[in-house]
Protein backbone atom coordinates (compact mmCIF):
# COMPACT_ATOMS: atom_id res chain seq x y z
CA UNK A 1 0.00 0.00 0.00
CA UNK A 2 1.50 3.22 -1.21
CA UNK A 3 1.25 5.92 1.72
CA UNK A 4 0.57 9.72 0.72
CA UNK A 5 1.14 12.73 2.86
CA UNK A 6 -0.55 14.92 1.06
CA UNK A 7 -3.06 15.56 4.22
CA UNK A 8 -2.00 15.98 7.47
CA UNK A 9 -3.73 14.08 10.70
CA UNK A 10 -5.21 17.58 11.77
CA UNK A 11 -6.37 18.11 8.11
CA UNK A 12 -8.72 14.68 8.25
CA UNK A 13 -9.59 14.31 11.88
CA UNK A 14 -12.83 16.14 11.55
CA UNK A 15 -14.03 13.47 8.98
CA UNK A 16 -15.96 10.78 9.62
CA UNK A 17 -15.11 6.78 9.32
CA UNK A 18 -16.45 6.46 6.09
CA UNK A 19 -14.75 9.63 4.70
CA UNK A 20 -11.57 8.82 6.35
CA UNK A 21 -11.44 4.83 4.79
CA UNK A 22 -11.86 6.83 1.74
CA UNK A 23 -9.27 8.47 2.13
CA UNK A 24 -7.08 5.80 3.45
CA UNK A 25 -7.93 3.56 0.10
CA UNK A 26 -5.81 6.63 -1.50
CA UNK A 27 -3.44 5.69 0.64
CA UNK A 28 -3.80 9.27 2.79
CA UNK A 29 -1.34 9.02 6.01
CA UNK A 30 -3.39 11.59 7.90
CA UNK A 31 -6.41 9.66 7.43
CA UNK A 32 -4.27 6.24 8.31
CA UNK A 33 -3.42 8.10 11.22
CA UNK A 34 -6.70 9.35 12.56
CA UNK A 35 -8.33 5.88 12.34
CA UNK A 36 -5.86 4.37 14.08
CA UNK A 37 -5.78 7.00 16.79
CA UNK A 38 -9.72 6.31 16.81
CA UNK A 39 -9.67 2.77 17.42
CA UNK A 40 -6.27 2.43 19.43
CA UNK A 41 -7.53 1.90 22.99
CA UNK A 42 -11.15 -0.48 22.07
CA UNK A 43 -8.57 -2.83 20.08
CA UNK A 44 -6.33 -3.11 22.67
CA UNK A 45 -8.63 -3.60 25.43
CA UNK A 46 -10.02 -6.54 22.84
CA UNK A 47 -6.69 -7.92 22.58
CA UNK A 48 -5.55 -7.97 26.02
CA UNK A 49 -8.54 -9.49 26.89
CA UNK A 50 -8.03 -12.48 25.24
CA UNK A 51 -4.00 -12.56 25.59
CA UNK A 52 -3.58 -10.73 29.10
CA UNK A 53 -0.78 -9.68 28.30
CA UNK A 54 0.24 -5.65 27.62
CA UNK A 55 2.91 -6.36 24.94
CA UNK A 56 1.09 -9.07 22.80
CA UNK A 57 -1.75 -7.31 22.95
CA UNK A 58 0.15 -4.20 21.33
CA UNK A 59 1.53 -6.46 18.80
CA UNK A 60 -2.00 -7.69 18.07
CA UNK A 61 -3.19 -4.08 17.71
CA UNK A 62 -0.30 -3.57 15.41
CA UNK A 63 -0.58 -6.56 13.01
CA UNK A 64 -4.27 -5.80 13.07
CA UNK A 65 -3.58 -2.14 11.60
CA UNK A 66 -0.99 -3.71 8.91
CA UNK A 67 -4.07 -6.15 7.68
CA UNK A 68 -6.86 -3.73 7.76
CA UNK A 69 -4.86 -1.54 5.75
CA UNK A 70 -3.32 -3.74 3.01
CA UNK A 71 -6.60 -5.20 2.65
CA UNK A 72 -8.75 -2.47 2.65
CA UNK A 73 -10.24 -3.18 -1.18
CA UNK A 74 -12.00 -6.22 1.33
CA UNK A 75 -13.92 -3.65 3.36
CA UNK A 76 -17.56 -3.34 1.78
CA UNK A 77 -18.97 -1.57 4.60
CA UNK A 78 -21.34 -4.23 5.83
CA UNK A 79 -20.42 -3.21 9.12
CA UNK A 80 -18.79 0.23 10.88
CA UNK A 81 -15.19 0.20 10.24
CA UNK A 82 -14.25 -0.21 13.71
CA UNK A 83 -16.47 -4.03 13.85
CA UNK A 84 -14.44 -4.94 11.23
CA UNK A 85 -11.13 -4.17 12.67
CA UNK A 86 -12.24 -5.81 16.12
CA UNK A 87 -13.49 -9.08 14.14
CA UNK A 88 -9.69 -9.00 12.64
CA UNK A 89 -8.23 -8.16 15.98
CA UNK A 90 -10.13 -10.77 17.67
CA UNK A 91 -9.31 -13.93 15.07
CA UNK A 92 -5.52 -12.47 15.37
CA UNK A 93 -5.63 -13.12 19.22
CA UNK A 94 -8.39 -15.87 19.47
CA UNK A 95 -5.82 -17.68 16.62
CA UNK A 96 -2.47 -17.09 18.99
CA UNK A 97 -4.32 -18.17 22.20
CA UNK A 98 -4.91 -21.35 20.10
CA UNK A 99 -2.05 -22.09 18.88
CA UNK A 100 -0.69 -22.24 22.14
CA UNK A 101 -2.74 -24.25 24.01
CA UNK A 102 -6.09 -26.81 23.36
CA UNK A 103 -9.10 -24.29 22.74
CA UNK A 104 -11.07 -24.03 25.74
CA UNK A 105 -14.25 -26.24 25.82
CA UNK A 106 -16.94 -23.41 25.91
CA UNK A 107 -19.31 -25.78 27.32
CA UNK A 108 -17.50 -26.29 30.57
CA UNK A 109 -17.48 -22.72 31.50
CA UNK A 110 -20.73 -22.17 30.92
CA UNK A 111 -21.52 -25.01 33.56
CA UNK A 112 -20.11 -22.13 35.82
CA UNK A 113 -21.65 -19.90 38.71
CA UNK A 114 -25.42 -21.38 37.38
CA UNK A 115 -26.90 -19.77 40.18
CA UNK A 116 -29.10 -16.55 38.86
CA UNK A 117 -28.76 -14.57 41.67
CA UNK A 118 -26.78 -10.97 41.35
CA UNK A 119 -25.62 -10.60 37.84
CA UNK A 120 -25.39 -6.35 38.22
CA UNK A 121 -23.67 -4.40 36.22
CA UNK A 122 -20.06 -3.52 37.92
CA UNK A 123 -19.53 0.35 37.83
CA UNK A 124 -15.67 1.28 36.79
CA UNK A 125 -14.72 3.91 38.84
CA UNK A 126 -13.47 7.27 36.23
CA UNK A 127 -11.55 10.10 36.67
CA UNK A 128 -12.15 13.47 34.64
CA UNK A 129 -10.29 16.01 37.29
CA UNK A 130 -6.64 16.69 37.80
CA UNK A 131 -5.36 14.52 41.03
CA UNK A 132 -3.13 15.14 43.69
CA UNK A 133 -0.64 12.53 43.73
CA UNK A 134 -2.12 10.75 46.66
CA UNK A 135 -5.26 10.40 44.77
CA UNK A 136 -2.87 9.35 41.26
CA UNK A 137 -2.07 6.31 43.49
CA UNK A 138 -4.96 5.45 44.75
CA UNK A 139 -6.47 5.43 41.43
CA UNK A 140 -3.55 3.45 40.09
CA UNK A 141 -3.95 0.70 42.81
CA UNK A 142 -7.64 0.35 41.59
CA UNK A 143 -7.44 -0.06 38.10
CA UNK A 144 -4.48 -2.66 39.08
CA UNK A 145 -6.49 -4.29 40.77
CA UNK A 146 -9.56 -4.07 38.79
CA UNK A 147 -7.69 -5.33 35.93
CA UNK A 148 -6.10 -8.14 37.72
CA UNK A 149 -9.88 -9.22 38.31
CA UNK A 150 -10.88 -9.24 34.68
CA UNK A 151 -7.81 -11.36 33.93
CA UNK A 152 -9.15 -13.76 36.45
CA UNK A 153 -12.23 -14.63 34.54
CA UNK A 154 -12.54 -17.16 32.56
CA UNK A 155 -11.58 -16.58 29.12
CA UNK A 156 -14.95 -16.65 27.50
CA UNK A 157 -16.71 -14.43 30.28
CA UNK A 158 -13.47 -12.43 30.06
CA UNK A 159 -14.12 -11.21 25.98
CA UNK A 160 -18.49 -10.71 26.80
CA UNK A 161 -17.61 -8.37 29.95
CA UNK A 162 -14.38 -6.48 27.92
CA UNK A 163 -17.00 -5.83 24.81
CA UNK A 164 -20.16 -5.64 26.87
CA UNK A 165 -19.29 -3.82 29.85
CA UNK A 166 -16.16 -1.90 29.29
CA UNK A 167 -16.17 -1.24 25.58
CA UNK A 168 -20.36 -1.11 25.48
CA UNK A 169 -21.08 -2.75 22.61
CA UNK A 170 -24.70 -4.03 21.65
CA UNK A 171 -25.75 -7.73 22.92
CA UNK A 172 -26.44 -7.88 19.29
CA UNK A 173 -23.14 -6.66 18.35
CA UNK A 174 -20.52 -8.46 20.72
CA UNK A 175 -22.83 -11.91 19.54
CA UNK A 176 -22.10 -11.08 16.42
CA UNK A 177 -18.30 -10.69 16.82
CA UNK A 178 -18.03 -13.62 18.87
CA UNK A 179 -20.44 -16.01 16.96
CA UNK A 180 -22.52 -16.63 19.45
CA UNK A 181 -26.71 -16.48 20.27
CA UNK A 182 -27.74 -13.02 21.98
CA UNK A 183 -28.78 -15.38 24.73
CA UNK A 184 -25.63 -17.11 24.78
CA UNK A 185 -23.63 -13.35 25.27
CA UNK A 186 -26.29 -12.67 27.86
CA UNK A 187 -25.28 -15.52 29.79
CA UNK A 188 -22.35 -15.10 29.96
CA UNK A 189 -21.67 -11.43 30.84
CA UNK A 190 -24.27 -12.55 33.52
CA UNK A 191 -21.81 -14.58 35.32
CA UNK A 192 -18.55 -12.39 34.23
CA UNK A 193 -20.23 -9.68 36.34
CA UNK A 194 -20.69 -12.21 39.63
CA UNK A 195 -17.39 -13.45 38.94
CA UNK A 196 -16.17 -10.01 39.30
CA UNK A 197 -18.82 -8.50 41.80
CA UNK A 198 -17.15 -11.46 44.37
CA UNK A 199 -13.65 -10.59 43.78
CA UNK A 200 -14.29 -6.75 44.79
CA UNK A 201 -16.24 -8.15 47.52
CA UNK A 202 -13.63 -10.82 49.01
CA UNK A 203 -11.01 -7.54 48.44
CA UNK A 204 -13.10 -5.09 50.02
CA UNK A 205 -14.91 -7.18 52.59
CA UNK A 206 -11.65 -7.10 55.07
CA UNK A 207 -11.72 -3.16 55.52
CA UNK A 208 -15.74 -2.88 56.34
CA UNK A 209 -15.29 -3.13 60.18
CA UNK A 210 -13.18 0.26 59.85
CA UNK A 211 -15.75 2.21 57.59
CA UNK A 212 -17.22 5.48 59.88
CA UNK A 213 -14.49 4.94 62.63
CA UNK A 214 -15.49 6.63 66.23
CA UNK A 215 -12.13 6.38 68.70
CA UNK A 216 -9.39 8.02 69.59
CA UNK A 217 -9.86 11.67 70.28
CA UNK A 218 -12.86 11.85 69.11
CA UNK A 219 -14.39 8.95 70.98
CA UNK A 220 -12.89 10.73 74.66
CA UNK A 221 -14.10 13.91 73.29
CA UNK A 222 -18.02 12.25 73.11
CA UNK A 223 -17.40 10.65 76.78
CA UNK A 224 -16.18 14.09 78.34
CA UNK A 225 -18.93 15.91 76.92
CA UNK A 226 -21.53 13.20 78.00
CA UNK A 227 -19.83 13.53 81.77
CA UNK A 228 -19.63 17.17 81.74
CA UNK A 229 -23.83 17.05 80.40
CA UNK A 230 -24.52 14.82 83.83
CA UNK A 231 -23.05 17.21 86.20
CA UNK A 232 -24.71 19.87 84.63
CA UNK A 233 -27.91 17.94 85.36
CA UNK A 234 -26.90 16.59 88.62
CA UNK A 235 -26.37 20.12 89.80
CA UNK A 236 -29.60 21.46 88.85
Amino acid sequence: MHVATTRDEAKVGGHGDEELVELARRGEEGAIRALIKRNNQRLFRVARSVVRDDAEAEDIVQETYVRAFTRLNSFRGDSLFSTWLIRIALNEALGRTRRKRPTTEFEKLDALNTDPSGGGVIMFPTFTAPVASDAELARKQIREFLEKAVDDLPEDFRIVFMLRDIEDMSTEETASQLSLKPETVKTRLHRARRLMRAAIEKRLSPTFSGLFPFDGARCDRMADRVVARLRDTGAR
